[in-house]
């Protein structure tokens, strides 16, 4: 049986075995012989016929039925561990009952509401390997200052240590992308809350870059900020030039002084 790769669902099958394998061997695998471990997206299983090689618990999440039955044909290994379902609208709880990591070779369409479906379940997330549209990739890597860099990469930060492993061309793939492509590695960071309101921190942030060409005054303005926290230097600078700790601080401020 033979997948044809479908535009609507984002779908570009990574065909160059050396690219995979380096995904793969980035993934770093710790503890028992049965590290849980989510692939999304499996497509054709480049992925997972290496994977299964490995000292993992694989779980599959493929919403495409000619994938998934061409998965069940060429690869018995994956007996039971095919999860054929939309990752977006899955219960994370259900896949295993301890931390996991996630690896995959994302459709670009929906990367980044994967990447906000990572962060509401950031507690049972221990690492994220993934391929990505390289736009995306430096985005969420880099740093304040930079014009890419958002609410995402915020957000991802504050909880992960993200790291911009490296570049993969169009030809790797069928079939090939307009874009270029990278691999990324997210791995969960010390922090399991935040020293504020963290919910108020994701507000703060998603309304500081909703118009990121104002100063966060002005930016911050449906928010009503109390008068004591609108006099903050930090105020005067736009949201791109903040760090994630700048944010932390500004949300406690805020909190504080809401709760007089």
């Amino acid at each position: 049986m033979r997948v044809r790769p479908k535009k609507f669902l984002g779908q570009h099958f990574l065909t160059n075995r050396q690219i995979a394998a380096n995904i793969v061997d980035a993934l770093e695998i710790t503890g028992p012989n049965d590290a849980p471990v989510v692939e999304i997206g499996p497509g054709t299983g480049v992925l997972t016929s290496l994977l299964l090689d490995k000292p993992v618990n694989l779980k599959v999440v493929e919403l495409d039925r000619d994938a998934v039955a061409y998965l069940i044909d060429n690869y018995p290994k994956l007996s039971g561990r095919i999860i054929e379902r939309d990752f977006l609208k899955l219960d994370i709880d259900t896949l295993f009952d301890q931390p996991f990591s996630v690896i995959g070779n994302l459709p670009y369409n929906i990367s980044s509401q994967i990447f906000f479906k990572i962060l509401e379940n950031r507690g049972k997330v221990l690492q994220v390997v993934c391929m990505i549209q390289k736009e995306v990739a430096q985005r969420i890597t880099t740093g304040p200052g930079s014009k890419t860099y958002g609410k995402l990469s915020v957000l991802l930060q504050a909880y992960f240590d993200m790291e911009y492993l490296f570049t993969v061309k169009p030809g790797s793939f069928h079939p090939p992308p307009k874009v270029e492509s990278a691999v990324i590695r997210m791995k969960r960071n010390h922090i399991k809350h935040l020293d504020c309101d963290e919910n108020l921190f994701f507000r703060i942030v998603k309304q500081g870059f909703q118009n990121r060409r104002k100063t966060l005054r002005n930016a911050l303005k449906p928010i009503n900020l109390p008068d004591v926290v609108n006099e903050d230097p930090l105020l005067d600078k736009r949201a791109e030039t903040l760090h994630v700790d700048d944010f932390v601080y500004l949300t406690g401020k805020i909190q504080q002084a809401w709760n007089k």
